[in-house]
């Protein structure tokens, strides 16, 4: 892939994940039901898109394997779960900047559980985070709902965080495809009992828009993104993707007239900046693979 190719690439991924939160507020359906609809479209792209590849998706496939996409899967219907709730609570932007948080997290991981310390550019990037996030926040009583709707941004970060470490960790060597697909299909299992408890069924447009979302800004996004680093490096993907909450914003700000205040986008300015800093980091290609 050219270095232009790829440019283009990385930058069609960026708005598709932006997306992401749009679709999560255009469909009039519980959280549980978006995510497993959005997952079950995506194996069946994933899926297709192997066949034609003449891909296999059960190869080198062993039962240490099996198992670490097993719990991969369920960190991702968790993050998914939370993100759409986050979406349905307080609102694209305020989900958005609140699942942003996740670099920090990853910092604050590493130190916890492997032990890293903390070094100056991590420093900045918590404080920055902070400063956002305060800035965010639409007051500080969990009456709000906007401020409940960035808690559960919050939760959602927090979840996709532990999902990219174990990602770096625990499926590296595998195919990405591979990797999508069977985590999307441990999605689709775990999530569709709990979707089948809610009583209103998805209108004929929501289940045009679950197939936007799984085909395109799951199953598209991920590969355009993976190619992509065929042409960029690690750096350059990662800020490319940091407009993830730019596109999201002005999506939602264009679509529903959420305009956000001043102080939002001060905020939100200290969480892409941020990002940026954490794309700059050794850290920048593993943190980005997973789509939001």
């Amino acid at each position: 892939m050219t270095h232009r190719a790829a440019l283009t690439a990385a930058h069609i991924a960026a708005v598709l994940f932006g997306l992401t939160g749009i679709f999560g507020a255009l469909i009039h359906a519980d959280a549980t039901v978006i995510t497993s609809g959005r997952a079950a479209f995506a194996v069946l792209a994933l899926g297709l898109y192997s066949l034609l590849q003449r891909r296999s998706l059960l190869r080198d496939m062993t039962g240490t394997r099996l198992a670490t996409l097993a719990g991969t899967g369920l960190l991702l219907a968790v993050h998914w779960v939370t993100f759409f709730v986050a979406v349905k609570v307080g609102g694209v932007a305020v989900a958005t900047l609140g699942f942003a948080s996740f670099p920090a997290f990853i910092a604050l991981l590493d130190m916890a559980v492997f032990r890293e310390r903390i070094g100056a550019a991590e420093g900045k990037l918590l404080a920055l985070v902070t400063a956002g996030l305060v800035l965010v926040t639409p007051s500080f009583d969990f009456g709000d709902k906007g401020t409940v709707g960035l808690m559960w941004g919050l939760a959602s970060g927090l979840s996709f965080a532990l999902l990219a470490m174990a990602n770096r960790r625990a499926t590296r060597g595998m195919d990405p495809t591979q990797v999508a697909f069977w985590q999307n299909f441990v999605v689709t299992v775990l999530v569709v009992p709990f979707a089948l408890t809610k009583l209103a069924a998805p209108a004929p447009v929501d289940w045009l828009y679950l197939g936007l979302l799984g085909i395109f800004c799951t199953g598209l996004s991920q590969t355009l993104f993976v190619r992509s680093l065929e042409g960029l490096d690690a750096r350059s993907a990662g800020m490319i993707i940091a407009l993830e909450p730019v596109y999201a914003i002005a999506c939602a700000w264009w679509l529903f007239g959420e305009q956000p205040s001043l102080r939002m986008l001060a905020g939100a300015a200290l969480i892409i900046f941020a990002i940026v800093l954490a794309a700059r980091g050794k850290h920048a290609a593993e943190t980005v693979v997973t789509q939001p």
